[in-house]
C-alpha cells in the first residue's frame, strides 16, 4: 500500500469499495454520493451541490428535509417508534387518517396504509377482488405499478422491468393508453381509437362480469409521463359504472401535489373507487396507502391481508401528516402551477430552437420532452447523452418511455423561479452541445 496517498485519496478510494458492496441489479444516474440534502439541492461530504429535479422519482414533494417534516419525525421519535397495527392503533395513523379525509373526495372515507407503490397497488386489486368477486384486471399500455409479481404483470412501460420474471400472475389485459404523440393523432381521433379498443377488449378478452378493475395512472409515468385527456378518464367511469367494475387511480407518481392539485384525478373531475397513493406522501419515508369507501372496505373479509409494518410507524405516519400539511399552509399547490408555467414555457422555447425535441407535455411540475431523430424516430441516444451532460453539470434528471427517449422533470415543488431558471439553463447548455443545429421544420 502507498503511504503518500492523500487524505481525499483515501476517501475517495473507500468509497469506491464501499459502492461495490451494493447489488449491481441498481441502476445509477449518477456516482453522486449525497449526505445531505435541502430543498432542490444534494450535497456530497465536500460539499458539491447538484440541482436534484428527480425529487428521488417524484418522493421529496416537500424538498429534501423540509423543517417541518424533519420537526415532526424528531417529535414523534421521542414518543412512540412503531405500533403493530393489529396489536395496537398508533395515535399518529389515525391523525393522518383524518388529515386524508380531508383531502380526498367526499365519497372516499377508509384508509389502509403499507410501505410502497407496489404494497399499495396489490392491497387496492385484492380489495377490488375481494369487493367485486371477480378475478381480472385491465390495465393500460405504458403503465407501471410495481414490481413484485402481480404488479409486474400490470407493468407494461419497459421489457426491463418484467425480463426474464416471466410467466407471471395471469388475469392481466392490457388495452391502449391514449398517447396522442406516439400515435400521431389529434386528440379525439386518439381517445375514439381507445376507447374502442377498450370494448373490444371486453368483447374478446376479459368479459365484464369477471373484471374486477381497470387501474389506471392518470398520468404514466414510466411509460412518458403522458397525460390521460380528461375525456379519457370519463368514459371509463361510464364503463365502470355500467358493468359494476371498479376504478382504480393510481396516484403513486403524479399525486400530493405534483400537478397542481393534491391528486391528479382532480383535473378531470372524475371520481375514482380506489385511490393508491405512495412516493410524494411521506416526504422521503416509506409509506404507502390506499383510499376508498367504507362500502367497499366493508367487503374485504378481516386477516385477509395485511403486513408487519403496515400503518404501524408512527414515525412514518408523522412524516406524511407533516408533509401535507405543508403542502396546504405554504401554499405549494399554487406554487407547483406557477413554476410548471415557467418550466413549460422555458421548454417550449427550446422547441422553437432545437428540432429533435418532439412533444412537450405534462402538468404542473410534472413536465417531460420527448426526443425524436431527424426521422422522427426516438431518439434515446440523444436523451441518455443529455442526461450525461446535466449530471456532468449538477442537474439531475431522469428518463422514461418504453423507448427511454422521454427526459421528465420533476423538481421538489418549494423549487422557485430563479433555481428553474438556473436548470433550464444547464438543460440548454446540453441541448446546444448535443444538437448543434438550431433551426425549425417540422415533419
Amino acid at each position: 500500500m502507498k503511504t503518500n496517498r492523500t487524505n481525499s485519496d483515501k476517501e475517495m478510494n473507500a468509497a469506491m469499495l464501499s459502492t461495490e458492496l451494493l447489488s449491481p441489479v441498481w441502476t445509477h444516474l449518477s456516482t453522486f454520493q449525497a449526505t445531505r440534502g435541502e430543498g432542490i439541492y444534494l450535497y456530497d461530504s465536500e460539499d458539491n451541490r447538484c440541482i436534484d429535479f428527480t425529487s428521488g422519482i417524484g418522493v421529496v414533494n416537500t424538498g429534501h428535509c423540509h423543517p417541518n417534516v424533519v420537526k415532526a419525525i424528531q417529535e414523534q421519535s421521542q414518543k412512540l417508534l412503531f405500533g403493530q397495527m393489529n396489536c395496537v392503533i398508533p395515535q399518529a395513523t389515525v391523525h393522518l387518517a383524518e388529515k386524508l379525509n380531508e383531502i380526498t373526495p367526499r365519497h372516499i372515507d377508509r384508509f389502509f396504509f403499507s410501505n410502497s407503490g407496489a404494497e399499495a397497488t396489490e392491497s387496492a386489486i385484492k380489495l377490488a377482488k375481494a369487493a367485486t368477486g371477480r378475478s381480472n384486471v385491465i390495465v393500460f399500455q405504458g403503465s407501471f405499478h410495481g414490481r413484485t409479481h402481480l404488479t409486474m404483470a400490470m407493468t407494461t412501460s419497459k421489457t426491463a422491468y418484467r425480463y426474464k420474471y416471466q410467466p407471471l400472475p395471469a388475469g392481466i389485459f392490457v388495452a391502449p393508453f391514449p398517447y396522442t404523440y406516439y400515435y400521431g393523432w389529434d386528440e379525439d381521433t386518439t381517445v375514439d381509437f381507445c376507447i374502442k379498443q377498450l370494448d373490444l377488449l371486453l368483447q374478446g378478452q376479459t368479459a365484464p362480469d369477471e373484471t374486477a378493475a381497470i387501474i389506471i395512472e392518470p398520468v404514466l409515468g414510466e411509460g412518458g409521463y403522458v397525460p390521460a385527456p380528461p375525456s379519457f378518464l370519463h368514459h371509463l367511469r361510464k364503463i365502470c359504472d355500467a358493468h359494476g367494475i371498479l376504478l382504480i387511480i393510481d396516484e403513486v407518481q403524479s399525486g400530493f401535489g405534483r400537478t397542481g392539485r393534491f391528486f391528479c384525478f382532480e383535473h378531470a373531475e372524475v371520481q375514482p373507487d380506489i385511490i393508491v397513493m405512495a412516493k410524494g406522501l411521506g416526504s422521503g419515508l416509506p409509506i404507502s396507502a390506499i383510499a376508498s369507501t367504507k362500502e367497499l372496505m366493508a367487503k374485504w373479509p378481516s386477516g385477509t391481508h395485511g403486513g408487519t409494518y403496515g400503518g404501524g410507524s408512527a414515525i412514518t405516519a408523522a412524516a406524511a401528516l407533516a408533509t401535507i400539511k405543508t403542502i396546504e399552509n405554504d401554499e405549494l399547490l399554487e406554487n407547483t402551477v406557477l413554476r410548471g408555467r415557467d418550466l413549460r414555457a422555458g421548454l417550449e422555447k427550446l422547441q422553437k430552437r432545437f428540432v429533435r425535441i418532439g412533444d412537450i407535455r405534462g402538468l404542473g411540475l410534472m413536465l417531460a420532452v420527448e426526443f425524436r431523430t431527424p426521422d422522427g424516430k426516438p431518439d434515446a441516444e440523444a436523451c441518455s447523452e443529455i442526461l450525461k451532460h446535466c449530471v456532468h453539470n449538477g442537474l439531475l434528471l431522469l428518463s422514461c418511455g418504453s423507448y427511454k427517449n422521454v427526459i421528465r422533470l420533476i423538481p421538489p415543488l418549494v423549487v422557485t423561479k430563479k433555481q428553474i431558471a438556473e436548470a433550464l439553463q444547464i438543460f440548454e447548455n446540453a441541448l446546444e452541445e448535443i444538437f448543434p443545429e438550431q433551426m425549425e421544420y417540422s415533419l
